[in-house]
């Protein structure tokens, strides 16, 4: 499952104008025009995927809540991660 936060950069608590903002710095920055990296236009259309579904409050919605459930169908995955990250930021 894609991490349209991640690919974005933000939070899932950003708000629209967070969402906004970093869509136009990530767009700018991997718009093929700019860019001539041979992964800027994928990189270009994920962001541009990740702001339509974000900026949308219906398929944010749908997306938060596929988000939460993929959580809690792998409990033990979901748990080891935690404790990794836990572990990652006490050194």
């Amino acid at each position: 499952m894609k991490d349209h936060y991640a690919t974005l950069g933000l939070r899932s608590s950003a708000t629209l104008a967070d969402i906004k903002k970093a869509f136009r710095q990530q767009a700018s920055l991997h718009h093929p025009d700019r860019n001539s990296a041979a992964d800027a236009p994928a990189r270009f259309r994920a962001v541009q995927e990740a702001y339509d579904v974000l900026s949308n409050a219906d398929s944010r919605k749908a997306f938060d809540d596929n988000r939460q459930r993929n959580l809690l169908d792998s409990p033990i995955d979901t748990a080891r991660a935690i404790w990794q990250d836990y572990w990652c930021r006490l050194i």
